[in-house]
């Protein structure tokens, strides 16, 4: 086996009487349990910088090999938020008018959703994640990435509740398919859209659906 890239440090973790335990987790669960997908954005600017900081908290996720086989690609101007809106719709429009299932209408009819995405131009940021399904050597030739789509799928996780531990609101948008975003983008053939998040405030008054989450005993199966 080869030495490791990686020097081996000590590792300290702050850690807690059993019962603060117990209420920094329902704490925390308590916090990210007021977590909604919102629709209705403020046009309220968001400073570059709470920007930056979510991307370093997503860009701590695990990841296959320590690859990090993630891009963000952070969209401001206005030019290309229209641009990635009026792409967006077609492909929604489009959806909505064939390639959805009669089944899966029916499971959205509930969320008001439709294929218009006027928060793709409302929204101050919007963040496009591509996976790298491989890099690149420095001889030009590729290396292989592992795990991608779960290990970017992790990043995006840290990045949605980093957004809203910053007050901020988004949701997750997957127009399908999305090769139109590494074309208005200009991204390399290694790079793969994933996800599409809008980032902002939410509008006033802003209104969503009142959804209950699955309990635990429905989610959860014990081994003790």
């Amino acid at each position: 086996m080869s030495a490791p890239i990686y020097p081996f440090v000590p590792y300290y973790l702050d850690t807690y009487p059993e019962e603060e335990t117990i209420q920094r987790a329902k704490a925390f669960y308590a916090f990210m349990n007021t977590r909604r997908t919102v629709r209705d954005f403020s046009d309220k600017p968001v400073p570059r910088e709470v920007i930056e900081q979510l991307l370093k908290t997503a860009s701590t996720a695990p990841s296959g090999a320590h690859k990090q086989p993630w891009t963000f690609c952070v969209v401001s101007n206005p030019a290309l938020k229209k641009q990635i809106r009026e792409a967006a719709e077609k492909e929604e429009y489009d959806s909505y008018h064939g390639r959805m299932t009669p089944e899966w209408l029916e499971d959205l009819a509930p969320l008001g959703t439709d294929w218009e995405k006027p928060f793709l131009e409302v929204a101050p940021w919007l963040i496009v994640v591509f996976k790298k399904a491989y890099d690149f050597k420095p001889d030009g030739s590729k290396r292989n990435n592992y795990y991608v789509s779960e290990s970017v799928g992790i990043a995006a996780g840290f990045l949605i509740s980093a957004i809203h531990h910053a007050g901020l609101v988004t949701l997750t948008h997957t127009p399908s398919p999305m090769n139109f975003l590494t074309k208005l983008l200009n991204r390399p053939a290694n790079e793969r859209p994933f996800l599409l998040l809008p980032v902002g405030y939410p509008a006033d008054a802003v209104q969503v659906p009142d959804l209950q989450r699955k309990p635990l005993e429905e989610v959860t199966a014990w081994y003790d």
